[in-house]
């Protein structure tokens, strides 16, 4: 291809961007970046009635806190702009299009009402039409500039009659192009309807829109959803009636995000059933108010969210599983991207936020954790180097940010209540008396570190002939309350002498 590698995004602003659109945008990302090419960013708001105020900030700020970044669209400028369809409309620049169509004979006015439309369809219904359409056989019984006479369509139009403009879908044609995913697509036009391009109200469909703006905007290649999959027959046809064919772009229709149990589409109603989140960031419905989570106020990272959604219809053909937005770049190949729809596994999900917490650097996440108000309380006045330390030993058990000071409050708090099921297992008669042994061993200690307190903890056992199994457990619980962790030696070091003894003295006390 000599021309240079266009890709736009191009979603409707209706409402929150769906996961499976941020995968879409990131796929386009990926190819664009690959092939030193441009990623645009346009909004198809050509459906008024569906608009939803705030939605566009919503996908712009999506895409930010992914990383996607265009480097053309709107709000990014460019020499292809407009980038919002509306304002594009404005400069009549689609019903030049329409009407071109029409003048040629590719496309017709069509001024059926809506009553007429409904009558058409139970008519069809009635006579055993399975699925009605306004097609190249039922348009000749319909008001239209086809089936009407000149004079009688010059009238009507005269007085203003309302009227939408649609494709003249060729009889007894094949519809040919080769996706790149899917190979080649056949379709035989008796299947397809005379689609609306241009409405009443003088905004574009989708359809016109779509195939004008990318012709105009010099995109090379479109990727997107498998549901737009029975629009490409049509789109082609379009490409052909403006005598376009030759700058068509290829397209590539992407693989549907299933449910976990792999039956059906992913919704937002699967999400909520199952407890994780469909959309990139918190969406608040500005009709309802009604609340839905987003990855990232869930905790999980931005750079975890991408390497999720990458995976999904797509694998590098080796076993690598992280990756870094430039190495999705350089891995990235649209023929390693499957057909079959792919599972959503939230399981998966939360190892891959875990992976990239365990790789952050500990005080990068302690510095985060100071930001959260609800971690503040808990911190207290700890200070962040102590926090940092904190970190190193709890990262490792630990999926989100929140998880640390959760799982490790006992570096922060004492213990109140004592894992029952080692109390119950461990704690015998004698146990007082061993514990306060070695507590004793500990105040000894003249540098307090995790060092130390291992080599006489090991000393200790060796003179009383004990295992550890007898000791150990139990130094843990009445240190931290709890019956697993990181290494006691590590978090005593870190507790301090003095804080060790304190908790030893009162967890025999609660005890005995």
């Amino acid at each position: 291809m000599d021309r240079k590698v266009r890709l736009r995004f191009a979603p409707s602003p209706t409402g929150p961007l769906h996961m499976g659109g941020v995968r879409t945008a990131l796929y386009n990302y990926l190819f664009a970046k690959k092939h030193g090419g441009d990623f645009i960013l346009r909004i198809e708001d050509t459906d008024q009635n569906r608009y939803v105020e705030g939605a566009e900030d919503y996908i712009s700020e999506s895409l930010k806190w992914c990383g996607i970044i265009p480097n053309e669209g709107q709000g990014y400028g460019g020499d292809h702009g407009p980038y919002r369809q509306s304002e594009r409309k404005e400069k009549d620049l689609y019903r030049k299009y329409a009407m071109q169509l029409v003048e040629e004979g590719k496309a017709y006015y069509a001024f059926d009402t809506a009553e007429e439309l409904e009558k058409m369809r139970e008519d069809l219904k009635k006579a055993g039409v399975a699925a009605p359409q306004y097609n190249a056989i039922t348009r000749e019984r319909m008001q239209n500039s086809l089936s009407l006479p000149k004079e009688e369509v010059e009238k009507r139009l005269a007085n203003g009659d309302p009227y939408v403009i649609r494709i003249k879908i060729p009889r007894n044609e094949e519809v040919k192009f080769q996706d790149m995913v899917r190979g080649w697509v056949v379709v035989h036009t008796s299947n397809l309807d005379d689609k609306v391009l241009f409405k009443a109200d003088g905004m574009p469909t989708y359809h016109l829109a779509n195939i004008v703006d990318d012709h105009l905007m010099e995109i090379t290649h479109v990727i997107r959803g498998e549901e737009w999959l029975p629009s490409a027959p049509l789109h082609v046809l379009l490409y052909e009636a403006f005598g376009w064919s030759d700058t068509m772009p290829q397209f590539a229709h992407l693989p549907l995000l299933l449910k976990p149990n792999g039956n059906g589409k992913l919704s937002k109603r699967d999400g909520d059933k199952l407890g994780f989140p469909v959309f990139p960031l918190e969406w608040k419905d500005p009709k309802s108010g009604d609340v839905s989570t987003g990855y990232r106020e869930k905790g999980y990272f931005p750079e975890a969210f991408i390497n999720i959604l990458a995976f999904l219809g797509w694998n590098p053909g080796t076993n690598q599983e992280l990756f870094s937005l430039d190495e999705l770049v350089e891995a990235f190949s649209i023929e390693r991207v499957g057909k079959a729809g792919a599972k959503y596994d939230p399981e998966k999900a939360r190892w891959f936020n875990q992976q990239y917490l365990r790789a952050k650097d500990d005080k990068v996440i302690a510095q985060e954790l100071m930001k959260f108000e609800s971690s503040k309380q808990i911190i207290g006045a700890k200070g962040l180097d102590y926090l940092t330390a904190v970190c190193g030993l709890i990262k490792e058990r630990a999926t989100f940010l929140k998880d640390i000071p959760i799982e490790g409050q006992y570096f922060f708090d004492a213990p109140s209540e004592y894992d029952e099921k080692t109390i119950r297992k461990k704690w015998k008669e004698g146990s007082a008396e061993i514990m306060k042994e070695w507590r004793e061993r500990l105040e000894q200690i003249e540098s307090f570190d995790d060092e130390n307190i291992e080599n006489q903890f090991k000393a200790f056992l060796e003179e009383k002939e004990m295992g550890i199994g007898k000791v150990l457990p139990l130094f843990r619980v009445l240190l931290t309350g709890q019956g697993m962790g990181p290494s006691m030696f590590a978090i005593a070091a870190l507790l301090g002498k003095e804080e060790c003894l304190k908790r030893i003295d009162s967890g025999i006390e609660s005890l005995v």
